[in-house]
């Protein structure tokens, strides 16, 4: 049987599947339906300084291969996550707390909060910034090395893994700033920017007009972000985008990623992780694979 661990910034990780920020709660829910400490580690929801009700609805739409979201980052805040979350989920696998703030300083105080408590911290950078109108940290290499620079000083003792948005001018530019300002893993990618349309009431869809798009419609595009974004950074790459089935995983895997984030198919499957798990073994097994990690980058470009 393949050997399934994956050491992801000095930390070993037991395989390389871990539910993305948004998509699995804190974990509880899904823990009635499995075990969870199955899964390599858990992506909290998005925390904030303090709590945040979230989008008016509907935030969710359905369209061909995708989803659309604009749920807001409604989570209870910080605080309130390790009071009542924080020891639970220790207790079952490795913790990635993904955090979200309006200013880089938010990121700062956020990442010193949760220094040293948990096992990573991924920052999610396509947040407004209220100091740039409005735009996204992740558009442009100066926002990502602002807000990497003062979260990292807030984390010295933790792994500090930025979020990359796929709506950047560059991916490679955007990890390399990320990797130079003392990022130590990098992930991606998050939701592209989209909108759907309500034909009947000639309006959009969601209340909130356009939305992030995630689900097995952006794998090619993801897939090809993540192999640029690895091929421009010696720290590890965690991928995501549309992942479905174990197959999906290895061809992150294959374009550089150490680790991958499944997000969208929980909700289509409640079980897909474990399943994603279990058939990546297998997959190893047919294919003469000892080593899963041994997987990482060995894709071979067309001359």
């Amino acid at each position: 049987m393949a050997d399934l661990r994956v050491t992801l910034c000095g930390v070993e990780l037991k395989n390389p599947i871990i539910p993305a920020s948004g998509t699995f709660g804190f974990g509880r829910e899904y823990n009635e339906l499995y075990n969870i400490s199955c899964l390599g580690a858990v992506a909290t929801k998005g925390l904030t300084p303090a709590p945040r009700v979230g989008n008016a609805t509907p935030r969710i739409a359905e369209s061909r291969g995708v989803i659309l979201n604009a749920v807001g980052l409604q989570n209870p805040g910080v605080e309130s996550f390790i009071a009542n979350d924080l020891a639970w989920l220790r207790s079952k696998t490795r913790v990635i707390a993904n955090v979200a703030g309006s200013t880089a300083e938010d990121y700062g105080k956020m990442c010193a909060r949760l220094n040293g408590i948990v096992d990573f911290i991924e920052l999610n950078i396509s947040c407004p910034n209220v100091k740039c109108g409005g735009m996204a940290f992740g558009i442009r290499p100066e926002n990502v090395a602002e807000v990497t620079a003062i979260a990292k000083a807030g984390c010295p003792d933790t792994p500090l893994i930025v979020k990359l948005s796929p709506n950047a001018e560059s991916i490679a530019d955007n990890a390399r700033a990320a990797e130079r300002s003392g990022a130590d893993a990098i992930s991606l990618v998050n939701t592209f920017t989209g909108l759907a349309i309500d034909i009947e009431r000639r309006r959009p869809i969601l209340a909130n007009n356009s939305g992030g798009v995630s689900g097995a419609g952006i794998k090619p595009i993801a897939v090809r972000m993540v192999y640029e974004a690895a091929r421009a950074v010696k720290i590890p790459v965690i991928g995501m985008g549309g992942i479905t089935c174990a197959e999906d995983a290895v061809e992150f895997l294959m374009a550089g990623a150490t680790a991958v984030q499944v997000g969208t198919q929980n909700f289509a499957d409640t079980h897909a992780c474990p399943k994603i798990i279990a058939a990546l073994s297998g997959w190893c097994d047919a294919h003469g694979v000892d080593r899963v990690a041994s997987l990482t980058g060995t894709l071979k470009m067309n001359s």
